[in-house]
């Protein structure tokens, strides 16, 4: 079969246009809930999930959805400190694993300790490494392994399925009061 410009650029499109569909699913309705197929220490109904949630946050962390890139203020997040989950507030990654990957997702080099589960993903066609909360299940993003030293991965997240808190939050709210 002899490949022509026509049809190199007809398969440019269809590769575009599924990548684009990827990655704008958190505007569009949220696929069908997945089965729960194993128990987390944090587990609430759908319904529960949905009062607790945004609708961003719900369609990220439950329905396995993406923000589109460089919407997330995370992004532009310098500041020392933590980012947890937004489903249970298990702290995940340490503000000294973030960098810039140019990707338009908050990246991180490493996960804080026993804070990151990861899965086998083959939604679109493609074989990925899921990132998603040890504790709740919620979903986080995707692992690759395109990241700089010392791991060598990419911790590519969405940033409505985090929060963050400043280091020196953390440390206002740890001490306590000599009154």
């Amino acid at each position: 079969m002899r490949c022509t410009r026509r049809k190199l650029l007809g398969m440019g499109a269809i590769g575009a246009a599924a990548g684009l569909f990827g990655l704008t699913a958190c505007s569009g309705t949220a696929p069908a809930a997945p089965a729960p197929s194993r128990r987390f220490e944090v587990m609430r109904t759908d319904d529960q999930w949905r009062a607790q949630l945004t609708p961003a946050q719900y369609a990220v962390l439950r329905r396995q959805s993406t923000e589109r890139p460089f919407s997330s203020p995370l992004n532009k997040e310098h500041r020392r400190g933590t980012f947890s989950c937004a489903g249970c507030g298990l702290a995940l990654f340490s503000s000294s694993t973030k960098f810039d990957s140019g990707t338009g997702w908050p990246s991180f080099w490493a996960p804080l300790h026993n804070a990151v589960a990861e899965d086998r993903d083959t939604t679109l066609g493609m074989l990925r490494v899921e990132a998603h909360c040890r504790r709740c299940g919620g979903h986080l993003g995707h692992v690759f392994d395109d990241g700089p030293r010392p791991t060598g991965l990419r911790y590519c997240m969405n940033g409505v399925a985090m929060n963050f808190i400043a280091a020196d939050e953390e440390t206002r709210v740890r001490v306590p009061s000599r009154t």
